[in-house]
């Protein structure tokens, strides 16, 4: 157990930068709100995972690996909604 907490933590920071290429447009939010809402979406992608009865099978486990980059990437874009900040997507002609 918690061997799964601390890889859904070292995860959390590769899984807040994916999170945040999936999204459009450029986010204001710095390194350390990246990595650590990277980590929450890490650790509850692995939460419901398991909750629904995933069993993995040995060796990397893409299924709650994909869960968590969706959960963080939920999770930056309420953050930025309650910061006030949107997704730039500024198009220069």
């Amino acid at each position: 157990m918690i061997g799964t907490i601390i890889g859904a933590l070292i995860g959390g920071i590769f899984i807040g930068a994916l999170a945040r290429l999936a999204l459009p447009g450029k986010q204001k939010i710095g390194f350390l709100w990246t990595m650590l809402l990277g980590a929450a979406g890490s650790i509850i992608g692995s939460w419901i995972c398991y909750a629904l009865g995933y069993e993995g099978n040995g060796g990397f486990r893409w299924i709650p690996f994909i869960v968590g980059i969706a959960v963080a990437a939920g999770l930056i874009l309420a953050y930025m909604a309650i910061k006030g900040q949107g997704t730039r997507t500024d198009v220069k002609k």
